[in-house]
């Protein structure tokens, strides 16, 4: 068997090519740090885009997936398991929730959140009241149910025809959502924070708003927390920090610090429409991916964690608008917890990756939301030093690439 020199080159050899990674491979993670192959350090303000909560190589989740490893990996839904079972019975005790059910990704608790509110209002109220309700640059997903109900048509082109009965209105407008919601919708689904489209929060009144014209119009509020949830905002889920609640809940990312897994919460009348058969998956509920999301919960689901997420908040927004009064390369600052995007100032708009390649270049790795906005979404577990000594680094990318100046 021949040996293959593994670096960023074979990527363009044998992948197909819809990513376009960066030119490093790490290989090493510990905490907020990852390493690349050459050896280089690197501060991680993207947790794999507000996935590794916890960070890398964390001693909990480490022991929790050994563990499990040793004992079964696989079942399928022909049976149950144990971490599935510890692991629905917490979330239902710490949210809204009744009923969970399990899957492996983001797009796929959408997914189900979008076939159970049809199903549900097609068994109360009749075929009909089919129609969702999203915002224009929301984003939910990349299977083409879910890429149709985000908000950006870019996603579509080329894959039509896509699903119907999807309309879509601009965030944080209520005016609009009025003037589109009728007896024909069967759900509103709304990020509480706007995550790939700029990390744009709702404004409380929105949300209320959203939740009083369900009420009216017998459809269910479905609240997409797959990047704002798992203490990501400061609140284990972000609706937690409004007085609205959502009929339908989803969840991945940081829920499983890693492991692939996805979870769709909902009432247990709600849930009645999913009866046996009607919808199903392989892998959801795996007893590896339930048993180290147990332990992340167990981490995360912590008065003082969630209390620092909100200090550290605070710490890196300060940094920014620091770094902002030294430089005038941001239009806005926002976001909520450890989310949180700064927005280019016109004659930067479209070059968020020159500072983010930049700033890979000075040993800090970040996001973009889209070519106008810098993201970052750092472990929660990140340090005050280790705050302090990112933003260093960012502000020394920003000069560099404040020195070469605008693309024209």
């Amino acid at each position: 068997m021949s040996s293959t020199t593994v670096t960023r080159a074979l990527f363009d050899d044998v992948m197909v090519p819809n990513y376009n990674p960066q030119q490093m491979v790490p290989v090493r993670g510990e905490d907020c740090r990852l390493w690349d192959q050459e050896g280089r350090e690197y501060l991680d303000l993207t947790a794999g885009i507000a996935v590794t909560a916890l960070g890398h190589s964390h001693p909990a989740l480490l022991k929790a997936l050994k563990e499990q490893a040793d004992r079964v990996w696989h079942l399928s839904n022909v049976f149950t398991n144990e971490p599935a079972l510890r692991l629905a019975q917490k979330l239902t005790q710490a949210t809204f929730a009744d009923r969970v059910f399990f899957c492996n990704s983001g797009a796929e608790a959408n997914e189900a959140a979008f076939k159970l509110a049809r199903k549900y209002a097609h068994d109360h109220f009749g075929a009909e009241k089919s129609e969702i309700i999203s915002f224009v640059q929301s984003f939910h997903g990349r299977t083409l149910f879910t890429v149709t109900v985000g908000g950006q048509p870019k996603y579509c082109q080329g894959f039509e025809p896509v699903p119907g009965g999807i309309a879509h209105a601009p965030f944080n407008d209520l005016a609009a959502v009025e003037a589109l919601v009728s007896e024909r919708t069967c759900a509103i689904v709304v990020e509480p924070v706007q995550g790939e489209g700029g990390v744009i929060p709702a404004d409380p009144a929105f949300l209320r708003g959203l939740r009083e014209l369900c009420d009216r119009h017998n459809a269910l509020l479905i609240f997409d927390e797959v990047q704002t949830g798992v203490g990501r905002t400061g609140s284990l889920y972000a609706y937690m920090d409004t007085d609205v609640i959502p009929d339908i809940l989803t969840s991945a990312k940081g829920l499983g610090g890693g492991f692939p897994i996805g979870a769709m919460l909902t009432t247990d009348a709600i849930a009645q429409s999913f009866s046996v058969g009607t919808h199903g998956t392989t892998y959801g509920g795996n007893p590896l991916g339930c048993a180290v999301a147990e332990a992340v919960l167990d981490e995360v689901n912590r008065p003082q964690l969630l209390a620092d997420v909100g200090r550290k908040h605070e710490r890196l927004v300060a940094a920014l608008q620091a770094i902002n009064e030294r430089h005038g390369l941001f239009a806005e600052v926002r976001g909520k917890g450890l989310l949180l995007g700064a927005e280019l100032i016109d004659a930067w708009k479209g070059q968020s990756g020159r500072f983010l390649a930049a700033a890979r270049e000075q040993g800090v790795l970040i996001l973009v939301a889209g070519p106008d906005v810098l993201r970052f979404a750092p472990p929660l577990i990140i340090t005050d030093a280790q705050i302090d000594t990112a933003m260093a680094a960012l502000e020394r990318a920003i000069e560099q690439v404040l020195e070469e100046g605008p693309e024209s």
